[in-house]
């Protein structure tokens, strides 16, 4: 995942950044696929289309934005809007939003403290937990990875392409780059 030039956001934070490109890997992947792949779904894939993960993931960045408000983030306080999962002009509209509202995010305090929630288990319980902004930003560009590796699996097993480096985690691209280079010698 090349970085951009820094001056062209302006945003003083690389997790911001790291999670607008993230974001805008999920814009790039659905202007390439059919729609009919992107609803497309099968025992295979445990029932989930590239539609479902894409709406998952935007609910998450959903529920961050708004917790940031309020200084509370509750990940289980998502929409679910069903027209992102079956729309891919949708999908890509609520993409590129998300991604202007972490733009919008460049002034905002990431080390401040927030309470973060979400459904872990069998119990009912969901205790607050003590956060900040750039830990959830870690979650966040985590967990959208882990669901671009599973969109990246679905479209292989219905024969699209996609990039190398989608659903791959920084770390391993940074890996993969050294090991590259030290075989180059």
């Amino acid at each position: 995942m090349p970085r951009r030039p820094f001056a062209l956001f302006l945003m003083p934070d690389l997790l911001i950044e790291d999670n607008v490109l993230m974001i805008e890997q999920g814009v790039r992947l659905l202007e390439r696929i059919s729609a009919d792949l992107f609803t497309s779904s099968s025992p295979s894939t445990l029932g989930a289309s590239i539609g479902g993960h894409l709406r998952h993931n935007l609910d998450h960045y959903a529920c961050f934005q708004r917790g940031m408000l309020r200084g509370r983030i509750d990940y289980d306080d998502r929409e679910r809007a069903s027209d992102i999962e079956t729309k891919p002009a949708a999908a890509i509209q609520a993409l590129q939003r998300a991604a202007g509202k972490m733009r919008a995010l460049a002034d905002e305090n990431l080390d401040r403290s927030l309470e973060v929630r979400m459904d872990t288990g069998e119990s009912d319980e969901r205790p607050w937990t003590h956060s900040s902004a750039r830990r959830e930003l870690q979650f966040l560009l985590s967990h959208t990875v882990h669901h671009y590796a599973l969109i990246a699996m679905v479209c292989r097993l219905y024969g699209q392409e996609v990039d190398d480096d989608f659903g791959v985690a920084p770390s391993t691209l940074k890996h993969r780059r050294r090991s590259d280079a030290a075989c180059a010698r």
